[in-house]
């Protein structure tokens, strides 16, 4: 059902600093003058600490919510591995990553706002209940309170948070195809991710006006979200995210950060 147009309004995220030394994959500047939320790498699939410090001096300069996107421990495979990692010690690599940008914040004048899994992580959270668990424990252990966690409606990790009193944000992917249940389709299939512009501003329309997807057998898909995400690693992803929020505002939705 199409939301009321004076009650429009929606986050647009992207995954930010994703880096390591001299390699830098995100235009981390572009993208902070576009989007309302930022998801940055802690260490453990992309980032180091001074792209870190210097994403979390841009993001607070710019007003835009900082995020951390914690994953499993491999930085090789871009944390798009899944990895069996007992429990509490993915417990402890999540806590360790949110509390690393948390310094960097903080020195910037500004704060961890939300943990988002990142890759691997994210999709394995979304049906795996002890791993989801496990990153739950990991935001308590960091934040020691009620810091809000963004990730895929009805997935595993919502559950484990709001079981445990934090507060859930639901996201939906404008460049990403979805399966029938309303999950990602899997990167190594063909379609997963999809590139024509034209295609990802008529599905961030969908999200924002019509809170609804399409997935790939053509079924319409029910997707009642907060934010919306561009990833940062795509090609052009600076001016698809501008192009994104062009379009929303022409079609009176608001863009603004969740919190």
């Amino acid at each position: 059902m199409t939301a009321s147009l004076a009650n429009l309004s929606i986050d647009l995220n992207a995954d930010l600093g994703e880096g390591f030394g001299r390699w830098q994959l995100t235009d981390d500047e572009a993208l902070l003058s576009i989007v309302t939320s930022a998801n940055v790498a802690c260490g453990f699939h992309a980032g180091d600490p001074s792209t870190m410090r210097r994403v979390c001096e841009l993001a607070a300069e710019r007003g835009v919510r900082v995020g951390a996107q914690v994953s499993y421990r491999d930085l090789a495979g871009f944390g798009r591995r899944s990895m069996d990692v007992p429990a509490r010690e993915l417990a402890d690599e999540i806590a360790y990553q949110i509390g690393a940008l948390e310094i960097f914040a903080r020195a910037a004048g500004t704060r961890v706002h939300y943990v988002k899994p990142h890759g691997a992580l994210y999709n394995r959270s979304v049906h795996d209940e002890a791993q989801a668990a496990a990153v739950v424990e990991g935001v308590h252990l960091a934040a020691g309170g009620p810091l809000p966690v963004l990730g895929l409606p009805g997935s595993r990790l919502h559950e484990a948070a709001r079981v445990a009193g934090l507060p859930v944000i639901a996201e939906a992917f404008a460049d990403r195809a979805y399966t029938a249940a309303g999950t990602l389709v899997p990167r190594g299939e063909p379609g997963a991710v999809v590139h024509d512009p034209d295609t990802v501003v008529k599905r961030a329309l969908g999200f924002a006006r019509d809170r609804a997807v399409t997935s790939v057998d053509g079924r319409r898909i029910e997707v009642d979200v907060r934010s919306l995400c561009v990833h940062g690693d795509t090609p052009g992803a600076a001016d698809l995210a501008r192009r994104v929020r062009s379009e929303l505002a022409a079609a009176g939705v608001r863009v603004a950060a969740f919190i």
